[in-house]
């Protein structure tokens, strides 16, 4: 990227869109405020019209100045410093990409340019409403900024100091700070089970397996639990939002595999681990976060509360003086942006609820960077601090670990990021923190579509101002072509609900593809996504990277042959499945289920009773299949418009979960799958009929008999797949 022209163009685009806002620089004239804006119909705005293209002009030259260090008393006045790339960097090119040396300061004015670059361009092929953006190195501030909009009707721009965005899972580092301060304390201990440290009603219970859940296997994500969301995880109606300790007891999750044994994301465990923390220490989640980490930090625009009316048996609301400023969510449509409900969080507080600004976040990044220290002020101690950089169970390289709660993520170059990233319906955000470089990255997007710019944000700083450039794209394999078997397949991921319908949903969405390409590359097909990989070293050895990127895929290989997957994220196992529990086969059998029902039907409409010749028997047997048919249409046509419904807006699995369509699908599903129970034991008085002209023909006792299989075989993969359950929620 052309450093300098981007820089004119960032330059030239403050001036003329009040829809990027900076910090405004610690001086005694106070920054002029943004030009009247008009009001907006109510109606979605399209991306175009909320961004207009500047018109480049030159900027004005501005002296350099040192960047300015955070104190406590200045946390909502910290700058935004500008500095001579020229002076940071003698000999680079104003159109070169700057490489630095660990430690040497980022040029902020190149910063901010590549920064406006990647996010500007982000916005308008992501189609995302609003951005905040913190980047400090060295102990200081280098970039605070706001884009786009926090609101639309009426208009507001994202203020970096001022506008709440919610943060998703980094709400998670909060709560595992204060669950390492009541070890600190000696109140916890992280290898004893975490039932010594909760409430009787909230105790895990054994479910078969020998060894207990301690609390560093919540850390790490590997305490065996399934993982559900569906109508619970987040609520749009704040009566439906739930003290902690009940929507733990009401919503309590499954053991489904050994603790210890492999990292699979657990929002439960999460919040259980935030329980025992409030159990130990005796004050309310809220409260001990504001009085452990917000105020101590300095960070006054941070907060676990919610914008909702105060109600008895909850946690006090967010304050007004915050509530005004959060930023709504955004869902992009053909028609433009639309606003999302306000999104509940607060009956799992622990594992998501928080919300925060760009200014907070800053502050935050560099109290880790510092060791949990930040002007003086300690929130913990050095072992702590060895805790969040240490991880508890060995990866492949290159695949992401978890040290006590926080991710560990491999960075461009070979350099190690420690932070987390997060999400919410409408929101996506990321923190990465990298000691090496003392450099620390927030980015948080109030549309759902911002998911990509969050992940890749981080990684595009290190790499632009700290990494060689790399040769792309990498050639694929040939002893991988020679052998695909060993990898193609289809496979389930781990991380979802193992019964009832929500399981069923989640085998469907949680299925992933892999090919080999004739020229050996790896193709893994997820969520509608497709990545190639090429083999990093032997393919026998199971290690892949992309083929474009630093991003890295492991097997697991047994005698030769893949069974399971991690992707570089590591917050599941994706493991090798049949192809009959694939989505593939239960859509192959759901046809041949519907047109045998409607060959049924229709041969009943047509067929002349006066000329028909059948048993009592046989005649029962058609009425029952002619039923079954009739139920296996109607489930499968209430099936198509819930999922058709759920493509088009997948928060419907959230905020509408089960709905009375999925329920009736499931009940007639039911119905007509215990119907093939009696039409099956019938099946051999079908074939001894009644007397010779009063009985079926042959083929037609032939044709109902593979109508019945196929019913049988459709039921049973459905019972697999937790389709048959409307009760089972």
């Amino acid at each position: 990227m052309a450093a300098a022209l981007t820089a004119n163009l960032a330059a030239s685009a403050q001036e003329a869109d009040p829809s990027i806002v900076r910090s405004a620089p610690p001086a005694a004239t106070p920054a002029p405020a943004p030009a009247p804006v008009p009001a907006l119909p109510k109606r979605p705005i399209p991306y175009t019209a909320l961004n207009p293209k500047p018109r480049a002009k030159p900027a004005p030259a501005a002296a350099p100045t040192a960047a300015t260090p955070i104190a406590p008393a200045q946390a909502d006045a910290a700058s935004t410093p500008v500095a001579s790339a020229a002076a940071l960097a003698p000999g680079v090119p104003a159109d070169a990409g700057v490489r630095l040396a660990p430690g040497q300061p980022i040029p902020p004015a190149q910063l901010e340019a590549f920064v406006d670059g990647v996010v500007g361009e982000a916005m308008a092929r992501q189609h995302i409403a609003g951005v905040t953006v913190a980047v400090v190195q060295n102990g200081q501030v280098l970039l605070k900024k706001g884009y786009g909009f926090a609101s639309l009707d009426p208009r507001r721009p994202v203020d970096p100091d001022r506008t709440l965005f919610r943060v998703g899972s980094i709400s998670k580092t909060f709560t595992w700070i204060g669950l390492m301060k009541e070890v600190e304390a000696g109140r916890i201990r992280l290898d004893q089970p975490v039932n010594l440290y909760l409430p009787e009603r909230l105790r895990v219970r054994d479910q078969g397996y020998d060894r207990p859940v301690t609390v560093r296997d919540l850390m790490a994500h590997a305490a065996g639990f399934e993982d559900r969301a569906f109508g619970q995880l987040f609520e749009r109606d704040p009566d439906y939002v739930r003290p902690l300790e009940l929507y733990l007891r009401r919503e309590r999750v499954r053991r489904v595999r050994p603790p210890g044994q492999a990292a699979s994301y657990s929002n439960y465990g999460a919040a259980l681990a935030g329980a025992a923390a409030v159990y130990v220490a005796g004050k309310p989640f809220e409260q001990l976060m504001e009085d452990e980490i917000f105020r101590p930090l300095g960070m006054t625009r941070t907060t676990f509360r919610e914008r909702r009316a105060a109600k008895a048996g909850l946690p006090a609301p967010m304050p007004a003086s915050l509530a005004a400023d959060v930023s709504d969510g955004f869902r992009w449509t053909r028609e433009g942006f639309r606003r999302r409900p306000y999104e509940y969080i607060g009956q799992i507080a622990p594992a998501g609820s928080a919300s925060s600004t760009a200014g907070d976040m800053a502050r935050y990044m560099l109290a880790l960077l510092g060791d949990g220290q930040l002007n003086g002020t300690t929130i913990y101690g050095p072992g702590t601090a060895q805790a969040f950089r240490t991880p508890i169970m060995a990866t492949p390289p290159g695949i992401n670990g978890w040290a006590h709660g926080f991710i560990v993520e491999p960075l461009p170059g070979g350099r190690i990021g420690y932070g987390h990233a997060g999400s919410t319906v409408a929101f996506t955000s990321n923190m990465v923190t990298a000691p090496s470089l003392n450099l620390g990255v927030f980015v948080a997007a109030n549309t759902d579509t911002g998911a990509p710019l969050a992940r890749d944000l981080p990684a595009a700083i290190v790499r632009e101002f700290f990494t060689a450039p790399q040769p792309f794209p990498r050639a694929g394999s040939p002893a991988l072509a020679a052998a695909p078997e060993r990898f193609a397949g289809r496979y389930l991921s781990t991380r979802r609900a193992y019964g009832g319908l929500e399981g069923f949903a989640g085998r469907l969405a949680g299925d992933a593809v892999v090919r080999v390409t004739p020229d050996g590359r790896l193709v893994t097909s997820d969520g509608g996504v497709d990545k190639v990989w090429v083999p990093e070293g032997d393919p026998a050895h199971g290690r892949f990277i992309a083929v474009t990127g630093d991003e890295r895929l492991a097997f697991t290989m047994r005698d030769g042959r893949a069974t399971s997957f991690m992707t570089a994220a590591n917050v599941q196992r994706f493991e090798r499945t049949s192809a009959w529990r694939s989505p593939g086969a239960l859509g192959l059998l759901a046809g041949l289920t519907a047109g045998a029902a409607i060959v049924s039907l229709v041969g009943a409409a047509v067929r002349n009773r006066r000329e028909l010749r059948e048993s009592l028997a046989q005649s029962r047997a058609s009425l029952l299949q002619n039923l079954q048919a009739a139920l296996w249409l109607i489930a499968m046509a209430c099936f198509a418009v819930w999922g058709a419904g759920v493509m088009s807006d997948p928060a419907r699995l959230v905020f509408g979960w089960p709905g009375p369509l999925l329920i009736s699908a499931s009940a007639c599903a039911l119905v007509a799958a215990l119907l093939t129970l009696p039409t099956l034991l019938g099946l051999p008085a079908v074939w001894r009929g009644g007397r010779r002209v009063d009985t079926w023909p042959v083929l037609r006792r032939a044709a109902f008999t593979v109508t019945l299989g196929i019913y049988v075989a459709f039921s049973v993969l459905l019972a697999q797949s937790g389709a048959l359950s409307p009760w089972g929620l």
